[in-house]
């Protein structure tokens, strides 16, 4: 074991539910300094910003190979991690339909695909009002719901990874989201000041947000795995599945949404070799 699964372990002790609660907090701290970006980083040019959520999808690709679908084949073989995936898929497309696109929220544009459009391309007078539609606090609530459930995927791979007894896929994977959550929580942030939200008021929610989700998702995610160990393979194809469809869904398109998908497309490129780096150096 290396020196710094060796220091975690010494930190947290052998108890994976305790190691994902604490993996846990550190992605949910990392995601409150992204977002806390927003006060020294007021004006981010919409190039920089596609970059760095490029660089996010990249980090979170790789790891859902990395850390989740190879190790789950490994665990139980091909088809639990496929049913697996395949629900994880299924629930975030169910999720995605309940609430608006993290994409609205982002850029104030409504998605094709989300709702009716008016012929002559422009959208419908009820649309065109949608965050507005029950006033500021519905604009809030509908904010914090969609995050949220964008949030859950990570925290359960955390746990989940934790939960598998393997930290050398375990390590991994919590600094790889906690990587990602960096750009994430800042654009989250950006995307609170887009639909009114006061911008200190937002850095404190967003990291009491995270707190309040990932960590306990991430300990969930540990016990259910040590409590019916047979669902190890099930649940890394879920989470890695429910990853897939946040890059694929939301992410991707984001990044490539105002021009500058050069720019997107090197950093997820630079996303995949830091965790793949992160994985070759903390595995070894």
């Amino acid at each position: 074991m290396n020196s710094f699964a060796d220091f975690f372990v010494s930190v947290t002790g052998p108890n994976p539910v305790i190691q994902a609660l604490v993996g846990g907090i550190v992605i949910a701290v990392l995601n409150l300094i992204g977002a806390l970006g927003i006060l020294v980083w007021r004006n981010p040019s919409e190039r920089a910003l596609d970059g760095a959520l490029g660089f996010a999808a990249g980090v979170m690709l790789a790891a859902s190979f990395t850390s989740l679908i190879l190790p789950g084949i490994d665990a139980g073989g091909l088809v639990p991690v496929l049913v697996g995936l395949t629900l994880g898929v299924l629930v975030l497309d169910r999720a995605d339909r309940w609430v608006p696109h993290v994409h609205v929220l982002v850029t104030g544009r409504k998605r094709p695909d989300s709702g009716k459009v008016e012929p002559d391309g422009g959208e419908s007078e009820a649309s065109s009002a949608g965050l507005d539609m029950d006033g500021r606090v519905a604009s809030v609530l509908l904010f914090i719901v969609a995050i949220t459930i964008h949030n859950l995927p990570e925290g359960l791979a955390v746990g989940v990874g934790f939960g598998s007894g393997d930290l050398g896929e375990a390590l991994p994977l919590m600094l790889a989201i906690g990587l990602q959550n960096i750009p994430e929580g800042l654009a989250v942030a950006i995307a609170a000041r887009n639909a009114g939200l006061g911008t200190r008021f937002y850095a404190m929610v967003t990291g009491l947000r995270a707190g309040l989700v990932e960590v306990p998702v991430a300990v969930f995610g540990a016990w259910a795995v040590l409590v019916a160990a047979p669902i190890l393979p099930y649940a890394m194809g879920f989470a890695a599945g429910a990853m897939l469809y946040v890059i694929s869904d939301e992410i991707i398109p984001e990044s490539h949404a105002r021009g500058y998908e050069r720019t997107a497309t090197l950093g997820t490129m630079a996303g995949l070799m830091v965790m793949l780096t992160l994985d070759v150096a903390l595995a070894a």
